[in-house]
């Protein structure tokens, strides 16, 4: 498997990684968007027979992310827990509880997205702090929600924050010919922010259509690759909004 691909950003060396994960070198500091904890328990509630499973291949992940790359930190980028109803299943709580013990010494940090406002802040044993988006951490400006695209004009000087977020799930459709198309989730790094793809592995994602100047970075076949963006299939109305349609993820 890759270890990663690095890139710079804002002057900050990081390295993606096909784990739908960013690694920030100087600040030994993990980055994920949207885990959604507890989703699969929200559809056993709702009366949908989802096996469990799914959200502790992910806590396995995290942790070996965590491990791998020596992180003292981690930041979410919102969207930690999917909705309250997820908190009420034992083992749901059981499961996060035990990851915790795992990273005893990880410092955490979560930016509120739309779903944490209504799911709750993360239970005090899993020592999280917990900020609302806008937050500034050296060059970055960590959210939730991407700038719309009339907000996310490029950086005059180095002193303008550099935008980091979620919530898009962002992904690509890619086309060999045009009966031959592949979807793939994928980094999303424009002029003045970067949108990383959902960490959970039971979210859709929404498509995007990168303009000249962006930079896609798929994930495939557990690598992280540049792809052009002569290569990335229109969707409509997929560039970033703060609209109603783009906070249901």
């Amino acid at each position: 498997m890759q270890h990663g691909l690095p890139v710079e950003v804002a002057g900050e060396l990081l390295t993606l990684l096909p784990d739908h994960a960013v690694f920030w070198n100087d600040e030994r500091a993990l980055i994920i968007a949207d885990p959604h904890w507890g989703k699969e328990a929200t559809f056993r509630a709702h009366g949908i027979p989802i096996p469990a499973g799914v959200m502790r291949r992910d806590l396995l992940r995290l942790t070996d992310c965590v491990t791998k790359h020596k992180a003292e930190r981690l930041i979410v980028l919102g969207d930690l827990m999917h909705a309250r109803t997820g908190r009420d299943e034992a083992a749901t709580m059981q499961e996060i509880a035990e990851w915790r013990k795992m990273v005893p010494k990880l410092e955490c940090i979560l930016i509120r997205g739309n779903h944490d406002r209504s799911a709750g802040d993360p239970a005090p044993e899993w020592g999280f702090s917990v900020v609302d988006e806008p937050h500034r951490f050296g060059p970055f400006e960590l959210r939730h929600f991407p700038l719309d695209a009339s907000e996310a004009a490029p950086r005059r000087s180095a002193d303008d924050p550099f935008v980091l977020a979620g919530h898009l799930h962002p992904k690509v459709k890619l086309a060999a010919t045009p009966q031959e198309t592949l979807k793939l989730p994928c980094f999303y790094l424009g002029a003045s922010q970067f949108v990383l793809p959902a960490f959970s592995s039971f979210v859709d994602g929404g498509l995007i259509s990168p303009v000249e100047g962006d930079r896609v970075f798929v994930v495939a076949d557990s690598q992280v690759i540049e792809v052009r963006t002569d290569t990335c299939t229109e969707s409509a109305d997929s560039r970033p909004k703060r609209g109603r349609s783009a906070r249901s993820h």
